[in-house]
């Protein structure tokens, strides 16, 4: 992605972005040569600094056999993000924009057929979002937790390359002064907008140059 110097964003803060807004896009090419496109949430973990997203479709999804023929494919990621006013800034010469937070990571992947394989990576993914549920799979039953997973194709993504873009406007320091009280004031996407404002350290006009 377009990825001023400005903008570019960490390892860490591209891992807190995964992990507080897991529902990706995973985007792979399809037989015709276009780009296939599946909306899932997935799993991040990290193997000691390689990471790797874990995921699944169903099995009438023909994604995964996308991945299975062509193996590299792209998964993004979006946090928070809002419309910016041009009246944040002191003279009126100025355009409207949008502020946002992603992460684009370029993958590998490879499909986990083994059905206890399989039952790891969904009791990861319920551990991320209902952790009580996994009492629960547990006692549905073996035959009913075998159709179910007869049902799905999991699969690893091994992260090969990583972009982590913050577009903040830190390079319009007159402007964040109005632009956090705007934020600060808003909606839910707004507000976390915000404290990423704070994190980031854009509090003093003084602490970003133009670019």
């Amino acid at each position: 992605m377009y990825l001023p110097p400005q903008f570019k964003g960490d390892r860490p803060q591209a891992a807190r972005l995964i992990t507080e807004h897991p529902f990706a896009s995973l985007i792979s090419m399809d037989d015709a040569g276009l780009p296939y496109v599946t909306h899932l949430p997935l799993h991040l973990e990290d193997r000691e600094g390689q990471w790797v997203l874990l995921g699944h479709v169903a099995k009438p999804n023909p994604h995964w056999r996308y991945l299975q023929a062509r193996a590299q494919a792209v998964v993004t990621f979006l946090g928070p993000h809002a419309y910016l006013s041009p009246k944040v800034y002191p003279d009126l010469a100025r355009v409207p924009t949008w502020n946002y937070l992603a992460v684009h990571c370029t993958v590998q992947a490879s499909l986990v057929e083994d059905p206890l394989a399989k039952d790891r990576l969904l009791k990861k993914l319920i551990g991320d979002h209902e952790p009580p549920y996994a009492e629960q799979w547990r006692g549905l039953g073996e035959e009913f937790a075998h159709k179910m997973l007869a049902g799905i194709v999991a699969f690893e993504l091994e992260v090969t390359d990583l972009q982590c873009k913050l577009k903040l406007n830190q390079h319009r320091s007159e402007a964040h002064a109005a632009m956090k009280a705007m934020y600060a004031a808003g909606t839910a996407d707004e507000q976390a907008l915000a404290a990423w404002m704070d994190e980031l350290g854009m509090n003093s006009p003084s602490v970003h140059k133009e670019a």
